[in-house]
């Protein structure tokens, strides 16, 4: 969500594709963080229950985010924490956009064409670039039919800092091994280098020189 939200505020207009459930949260509750004020209420009371809480205020908060295709999970925020790992997602303004239609949630995808995605509910949708945020265990073999670039661990071949682009478009960013710090680092070469793809295909379209469509897909 925070994703498409800094996309929107660049002037993109972005659709997500939620492929399974999540807890969104408000970022505050009572004008305390939402997760200080649930570390402060597991001091006294069960997880179960403190789950209840945070549930039932952020229906009131937030309202029913499902009919906007963001389902939640069975099980509360914490237990899901506690049990699977999945962090919570904080809104930082992304839940407004969506609501507005300026972020668009779309069904999932069924296959990439050069310039296109098509859904799994037979929709065509043109796009510019595919941002797949993978989640904190790489599964990316499993889907991607590309050898040169990712090994089969699901991380790239080349060590950082030169594990960040492939061919054709094909970057990955945060797989360094290295935190925020190393996701930091792969983000500005990546915004650098499709800076520098597009300036050039300025030049080209100035120049009036017949070209190849080019086709982008940001991983």
């Amino acid at each position: 969500m925070e994703v498409s939200l800094d996309l929107f505020n660049h002037d993109a207009q972005p659709s997500m594709v939620c492929r399974s459930s999540v807890h969104v949260l408000p970022r505050e509750i009572f004008g305390k963080s939402t997760f200080e004020l649930a570390m402060l209420l597991m001091a006294w009371l069960p997880l179960w229950i403190v789950d209840k809480i945070l549930l039932t205020l952020t229906g009131f908060i937030l309202g029913n985010i499902e009919k906007y295709g963001l389902k939640r999970p069975s099980i509360g925020p914490l237990q899901l924490k506690n049990t699977q790992g999945k962090t919570p997602v904080l809104d930082i303004g992304a839940l407004e956009k969506i609501r507005s239609g300026k972020v668009k949630v779309i069904p999932g995808l069924k296959k990439f064409s050069c310039g296109t995605v098509e859904l799994v509910t037979g929709e065509t949708l043109e796009v510019d670039s595919v941002v797949l945020a993978t989640g904190y265990c790489s599964n990316v073999p499993y889907w991607l039919q590309e050898s040169e670039f990712f090994s089969k661990n699901g991380y790239p071949k080349a060590q950082f800092p030169n594990n960040w682009k492939g061919k054709s478009g094909l970057y990955a960013v945060g797989f360094s091994k290295r935190g925020l710090a190393g996701a930091s680092a792969d983000a500005i070469r990546i915004a650098k280098d499709i800076g520098k793809v597009h300036k050039e295909d300025l030049k080209q379209k100035k120049q009036k020189v017949p070209t190849h469509r080019r086709c982008i897909s940001t991983f």
